[in-house]
């Protein structure tokens, strides 16, 4: 029955609904907030040149930090996509499988060893330490013949994300910066700058597009290796590129608002409930619903105990921790 409705309803239906939430979720992000502003502030903001308190509000401080959620939310929703359709495990996660928790063990060390480093430098360290963090756990994963199962990896990923944010801490309190990599890694937008999403902005672009280039091949990838060897696929040299893609995606990510776990596990599976198991239609769709979803999170975080704020981190831990508990109780399956 679920597969006839997912049929019943185009894709281009189901794209322009997500995207109609989309705007609307960005717009009350843009009117809701400590400051009090309008409609027709955050209109004004957008479309004139008009100037005021409020609208200096919108366009300064609000705006840079919706539009990173915007890029940090798609970011995640399509590494974990990839992730889930690359290794056909429904638990994939950048956050589980140790890219978050390497990107934030090379921010510590740069902070404490490259004090001078700039924002390009900060990021190019979070795409190295997501990449140690993710080789580490497949590692250990392949240890063993048929190490690649969801409990081996997920346990794998549990310890080398505990001991790289080990790692994290112990640098924090030697080298006494704790607080600088808290700020970094305590998972918000607050103080996003235009020169921030400059530098990483067209970085998750580029590494969005070619994944929706590559999502015909990811398609055939999660159905098998024998039958993508079969259809004639180079596995190797795509799930290469997929790799680096995830990197990418996870390191820009940590780079620009610190941790933030379950975004890449939540949305594909409640993606592929609504339009079924097609990469190419999985990811623009999981791109658009990240997006929204973290607005719709950095908006709680902002207004829920107002005029302070709440660690983004914590409401969208709150959220994904039961989907989580609910996909590994049904075996992957509960959004599938």
């Amino acid at each position: 029955m679920n597969t006839q409705n997912q049929r019943s309803i185009p894709y281009g239906y189901k794209l322009i609904a997500g995207i109609l939430v989309f705007v609307g979720m960005f717009v009350l992000a843009m009117v809701f907030g400590a400051a009090d502003t309008t409609f027709q502030d955050v209109w004004l903001a957008l479309t004139s040149s008009a100037s005021g308190d409020q609208i200096s509000i919108i366009r300064e401080i609000r705006l840079p930090r919706e539009v990173a959620g915007i890029f940090v939310g798609a970011a995640l929703a399509v590494s974990g996509a990839i992730m889930q359709g690359m290794t056909r495990n429904p638990l994939a996660d950048p956050g589980l499988l140790g890219l978050t928790a390497g990107a934030n063990a090379a921010l510590a060390c740069t902070i404490a060893f490259i004090p001078s480093a700039n924002y390009f430098g900060i990021m190019i360290a979070c795409f190295i330490g997501a990449a140690i963090g993710a080789t580490m756990v497949f590692g250990i994963g392949a240890m063993k013949k048929g190490g690649f199962s969801p409990l081996r990896i997920v346990l794998a990923g549990a310890s080398v994300s505990a001991f790289l944010y080990a790692i994290s801490e112990g640098i924090g309190i030697y080298f006494k910066i704790s607080k600088d990599v808290s700020m970094w890694t305590a998972g918000g937008m607050i103080g996003t700058s235009w020169g921030q999403l400059q530098a990483i902005a067209p970085i998750i672009i580029i590494g969005t597009l070619i994944s929706f280039i590559l999502s015909k091949q990811l398609t055939i990838l999660s159905l098998s290796e024998e039958v993508a060897v079969g259809l004639g696929q180079k596995t190797l040299q795509i799930k290469t590129i997929l790799f680096i893609i995830v990197v990418i995606l996870a390191g820009a990510s940590v780079a620009l608002v610190g941790n933030m776990a379950f975004i890449g596990l939540l949305i594909p599976h409640i993606v592929r409930a609504v339009v079924g198991t097609d990469y190419r239609f999985i990811i623009p769709m999981s791109a658009i619903l990240g997006a929204t979803f973290m607005l719709f999170a950095d908006t709680l975080a902002r207004t829920i105990n107002s005029p302070y704020e709440t660690p983004v981190a914590a409401i969208v831990a709150m959220m994904g921790l039961p989907f989580f508990l609910l996909i590994e109780r049904k075996g992957g399956k509960a959004f599938s």
